[in-house]
């Protein structure tokens, strides 16, 4: 008998796996706001060198009274005849107050890196960790330096808690990896200097890595066979409301701080329901806790008005009937494993490259938001609003073409339509616009596919750390991506030929995967190198669920 047997006989999906996948996924609401804060938070504005108040000048000491042609006295003009951002004159030039003063005659006059500091426009953001602490010119790469940081925690994050989770137990980890994201991110918000935010955010990617992968295993492995498509992308639908509900946010939050806060508090309120929420039944069982395993079997026939079949239930029936499961739990598992055999390796292989791909051009064309258009909490609604059609077409895609065909085709879309933007005339800024944001929605459907499939193709004793070696590997993308956008200053379309360059590839790559629709989740590792065997013999045409069905004990559910 297989886990998916007694899932069904404590109810199969019911009133509890529904109040579970509302519980856990509605934390999902705020979670993009951690990962994309910064498009707002450090959001760059315009600026110039700050001038001092002269005293031979009757215009005062309050700036922002100078107006487009004063400002020439002081700041040179750039090719756009804005006035220049790092660069001041090393002394006021008059003449050019009284003259229609452009670029090219202002060439041979002596100019300076700017010696007071900056001006800001705060007409989009009144504050953001680059106005605070100045991270332009010369430091305008710590802007990007933060974003990587924060990544290298989720990849921290994900090797650390996908171990620990198998280790410990999902419910365990995802209720520290709330309070953890809850705390380090309210002290980010209060971050005196850039050093100690970077820390701050580094611990808040650690949580969020952790958050992903438990949410993930807990509705993954409470759901029955059937249901797994369907529930197993919930939570990324409310991620992609999350991402409109963080262009609000910032809307009406401008100031950094208050935003950074106002995203991090609730994860305390999600870390006290938690506690309802129980262990996965199907970790107990594979870590030997038989005992509780079947007490949390009869809390879960009870909510779904089994409570009868429930009792039927007791550490002797379950070891009986879970020969498999309880023989794994007497094994300890590492990353390793992953690499172990042929089928996990290839398995492993091939997973490594879509959670890469996607995960680094993903936040290449999102962490690049403010180059698309000047009204960058509209374009973020755009951004989010894209997800909804494509996670719905790869969610139908997933229940009846299968996860191999959706996750590869949704990669080499996307990559198509990132490459499509090169040739694309730059008269016609709107349909490169679109090309881009086509090509982040077929991304946002190989995410919707990648942790589903991941958690299908890994048994139950390392689930969690292929989970966690593949976000590992998403991280590493991560935190690539920000790096390869500096590529533009030496070739403007370089970034976009590696992004769509690496989706291709991937999704080429994730065809020799194996299909994984309508069949059970496997739990040792000896049941993944079988499954192909079996796969190719003839004499065996009945899949394991069906050969249940007819079995006594299966007849009785």
């Amino acid at each position: 008998m297989t886990f998916a047997t007694i899932l069904d006989l404590v109810g199969g999906f019911g009133r509890f796996q529904l109040i579970e996948i509302f519980l856990l996924s509605s934390a999902y609401l705020f979670l993009p706001s951690h990962y994309l804060i910064q498009i707002f938070s450090a959001g760059i504005p315009s600026h110039h060198c700050h001038i001092r108040s002269q005293e031979n000048t009757s215009w005062g000491t309050n700036e922002s009274l100078l107006d487009r042609d004063t400002l020439k006295v002081f700041i040179p003009l750039d090719r756009n005849q804005k006035p220049e951002k790092c660069l001041q004159f090393t002394e006021p030039q008059w003449w050019l107050g009284t003259q229609n003063a452009t670029a090219e005659n202002m060439t041979s006059i002596d100019k300076q890196p700017c010696t007071d500091g900056w001006t800001y426009d705060t007409s989009v953001f009144s504050s953001t960790i680059v106005t605070e602490w100045d991270l332009v010119c010369d430091w305008r790469t710590m802007r990007q330096v933060a974003q990587s940081i924060y990544m290298a925690g989720v990849l921290v994050g994900a090797i650390v808690f996908g171990s620990l989770s198998d280790r410990c137990g999902r419910k365990v980890s995802l209720i520290w990896c709330y309070l953890q994201l809850a705390v380090t991110g309210s002290c980010a918000a209060y971050s005196p200097n850039f050093i100690a935010y970077c820390i701050f955010r580094f611990l808040t990617g650690m949580a969020i890595a952790g958050i992903n992968m438990d949410t993930m295993a807990l509705i993954v492995e409470w759901m029955p066979t059937r249901e797994r498509s369907i529930t197993g992308t919930i939570p990324s639908h409310l991620y992609t409301v999350g991402l409109i509900i963080l262009a609000g946010l910032a809307y009406i939050t401008p100031n950094w701080r208050y935003l950074q806060l106002t995203v991090s508090v609730p994860f305390f309120v999600f870390s006290l329901y938690l506690w309802w929420i129980p262990e996965s039944a199907r970790w107990l069982v594979s870590a030997g806790k038989h005992e509780q395993a079947v007490n949390v079997l009869k809390r879960v026939a009870k909510l779904n008005g089994k409570a009868k079949e429930g009792k039927t239930l007791s550490v002797e029936t379950l070891k009986t009937l879970l020969v498999k499961e309880t023989t794994a739990s007497k094994s300890n598992y590492s990353v390793i494993d992953l690499w172990r055999t042929p089928v996990l390796r290839r398995i492993t292989i091939c997973m490594s490259f879509v959670w890469f791909s996607t995960t680094f051009a993903y936040y290449g064309l999102t962490l690049d938001l403010q180059s698309f258009g000047d009204n960058v909490y509209l374009l973020q609604v755009i951004f989010g609003a894209v997800d909804f059609p494509a996670k719905f077409i790869a969610t139908i895609s997933l229940s009846y073409l299968g996860r191999r065909i959706t996750q590869s085709t949704s990669l080499i879309l996307a990559g198509t339509m990132i490459l499509a933007n090169i040739v694309m005339p730059d008269e016609m800024p709107t349909l490169r616009t679109s090309l881009v944001v086509l090509g982040k929605g077929c991304l946002a459907s190989s995410f919707v596919c990648v942790y589903l499939y991941t958690s299908e193709l890994y048994p139950t004793v390392i689930r969690q750390t292929g989970l966690g070696f593949g976000n590992t590997m998403a991280r590493v993308g991560g935190m690539v991506a920000p790096m390869v956008l500096t590529t533009r200053e030496y070739y403007p379309s370089l970034s976009l030929i590696i992004f769509g360059g690496a989706a291709i590839t991937s999704g080429i790559i994730a065809y020799f995967l194996q299909e994984t629709l309508n069949e059970a989740l496997m739990d040792t590792i000896e049941e993944v190198e079988s499954k192909k065997k079996l796969s190719k013999s003839s004499s065996n045409n009945e899949t394991a669920e069906n050969i249940l069905l007819k079995s006594p004990v299966s007849t009785t559910c």
